[in-house]
């Protein structure tokens, strides 16, 4: 029997929906820096319990990522898992939002939901029929609006550090970019990087998206040849877990930055890019876009000054990749390492006003 690992977190629930009929979980990792801020995945999992293992392992992600943004939020992730083969009709839909806004209601505004794979903006609406402690509502609604855009100008801010680290240089003109998955943010950024004369290969598990790649000028690729299609940079823009060993071992890049969640299928997969001589820049530092534009537009921030968070992130991933070959560790381990004295900090200032210190 294979050890039970460490359990991190804060809280979970897990419950059947009761109008639903759905698993859903809403995991807690921590809120030592703050109330947790984590999207809503819906998606189709083989059994419930590989939704509620989503979740521990999103809602731990985005304790880093808020962390390592220099926000005052904690990590939290739900997850409203569908069993293979199911589609839901509009009713349905709408039941498993309701149930998921009772449950974020139970933590009493200790984590704040928001939109994420397979939810949009619209159905952040229906869960606010259940609990106030959601984010990312439509800007017609009063709310903070799409967050793409600004996840996406994130990643675009990431990828000149990284490639100064990789080649030296931060010029993006006549770079080769594999952008796998080109939804919300990927489209978004392989719009940017066509603008400034990137040549692109482009792919995703939607075939209508080759309009995209035909109007942008950019090569279409199948999905399955993203991981081996010779390019300077691989962009992950879709889900996560897809560089495993066998697929680092092959890879024909110099570098790897882009949205996707958790792109490492396992966190050894860092050392193996080092070992390559392959630049990784860490995805909760480079996708940290989204989290900062709803949590800048939460506290009445403006958009220049939001902006100017957001371009910021390239200056946290030039830090971390300095970090990393000055400590000869990798990009993962520098990143993590920031994220957590932030966390630290907060945890012992927390425990010296319990103590009265």
């Amino acid at each position: 029997m294979s050890a039970i690992p460490e359990f991190t977190h804060e809280r979970v629930l897990t419950s059947m929906g009761a109008r639903s009929g759905l698993v859903i979980t809403v995991a807690l990792h921590s809120s030592a820096l703050g109330p947790a801020l984590g999207g809503c995945r819906m998606w189709t999992y083989p059994t419930w319990a590989d939704g509620q293992a989503d979740a521990l392992r999103l809602s731990a992600a985005m304790t880093l990522k808020n962390a390592a943004a220099g926000l005052d939020a904690g990590g939290g992730k739900s997850v409203i898992a569908l069993p293979m083969g199911t589609t839901l009709d509009a009713e349905r839909r709408r039941a498993a939002l309701l149930d998921l806004g009772d449950l974020v209601e139970a933590l009493d505004g200790r984590y704040r939901t928001a939109e994420d794979v397979g939810t949009t903006e619209h159905d952040m609406l229906v869960v606010r029929e259940r609990t106030a402690h959601v984010v990312g509502l439509p800007a017609e609604n009063g709310g903070a609006g799409e967050p793409a855009g600004a996840t996406a100008l994130g990643v675009y801010s990431a990828i000149a550090p990284t490639l100064e680290a990789a080649f030296g240089s931060d010029r993006i003109e006549e770079r080769s970019f594999v952008i796998s998955g080109l939804g919300q943010v990927g489209g978004r950024l392989a719009r940017m990087l066509a603008g400034h004369g990137a040549r692109l290969f482009v792919t995703d598990i939607d075939d209508r998206k080759r309009q995209l790649a035909h109007d942008l000028g950019a090569e279409w690729i199948a999905p399955e040849a993203a991981l081996t299609t010779p390019a300077d940079v691989l962009v992950p823009a879709g889900l996560g877990g897809i560089l495993t060993d066998e697929t680092i071992d092959a890879l024909p890049v110099r570098a790897v930055v882009g949205p996707a969640n958790n792109p490492l299928a396992d966190r050894s997969g860092a050392e193996r890019l080092a070992a390559r001589g392959i630049v990784y820049a860490p995805d909760f530092v480079v996708n940290a876009g989204g989290v900062i534009h709803l949590e800048g537009m939460g506290h009445g921030m403006e958009w220049p000054a939001i902006a100017e968070r957001l371009t910021g992130i390239g200056d946290t991933v030039r830090g971390v990749l300095a970090s990393a070959s000055e400590r000869g560790i990798t990009p993962l381990a520098a990143a993590e390492a920031l994220a957590a004295e932030r966390i630290d900090a907060a945890r012992a200032s927390a425990h010296a006003m319990h103590v009265g210190v």
